[in-house]
């Protein structure tokens, strides 16, 4: 999640792109080609024997902002990208999921958490990567967790306590400071859409190499 690859949205458009990634066509297996399909602008994957068309689409990850007590769960990933970095428990959404079901299912997996949900937190959208984020908000049922295979701790972290030096990814800082932002103002918290714009080139690790853009608030 949350990686990046040198190439910047405004030339994506008229670049062969990621399409040069798709080397055989899904259907019959044939070989593909980069080209621009007839009424289209971007360049897309064709089969040179049957002539279907590859498309390529972003990347849902859903997680949970889990409150309790006015702490935060976070854990510390076991896994590349972004080994022994803190983050909330997310994930790719998976066939046959809504976005609310595969959040919880993720909290599952990487905190052993059972959480109920309370209301969607934050979409955002990071064009760079092609991913999008839902993030809920959640309370857990019970205050039992422990780390899942992915993660190798789960820690309630107080507000004033989250490592922002140390979260995994650009995405986790946005969502967590956008929620300590909405705790400080005393109110409930708000729902945020933002662009997460990532500079071209960066790694993982890069978690401060973006602009939050667009963003709304309601």
């Amino acid at each position: 999640m949350d990686s990046s690859s040198d190439h910047s949205p405004s030339s994506s458009l008229h670049s062969t792109g990621d399409v040069q990634n798709v080397k055989f066509c899904q259907w019959c297996g044939g070989p593909t080609k980069p080209g621009i399909p007839e009424g289209e602008e971007r360049f897309r994957a064709i089969c040179t024997s049957c002539g279907k068309i590859a498309y390529q689409n972003p990347k849902m990850v859903v997680g949970c902002l889990i409150e309790h007590d006015n702490k935060v769960l976070l854990c510390k990933r076991n896994i590349e990208p972004s080994y022994g970095l803190w983050t909330l428990p997310a994930g790719y959404l998976e066939m046959g999921e809504s976005a609310r079901e595969g959040a919880i299912r993720e909290t599952r997996e990487e905190a052993n958490a059972e959480v109920e949900v309370i209301s969607p937190f934050a979409q955002l959208d990071i064009p760079l990567i092609g991913q999008t984020y839902i993030i809920f908000l959640a309370r857990l049922k019970n205050p039992h967790f422990s780390p899942g295979p992915e993660s190798s701790e789960c820690q309630l972290f107080p507000l004033h306590e989250i490592p922002f030096n140390s979260l995994s990814f650009s995405s986790m800082v946005v969502t967590l400071s956008l929620y300590v932002e909405d705790k400080k103002e005393g109110g409930k918290p708000k729902f945020h859409y933002g662009t997460i714009s990532k500079r071209p080139g960066t790694s993982a690790s890069d978690i401060h190499a973006y602009t939050l853009d667009h963003h709304m608030q309601s």
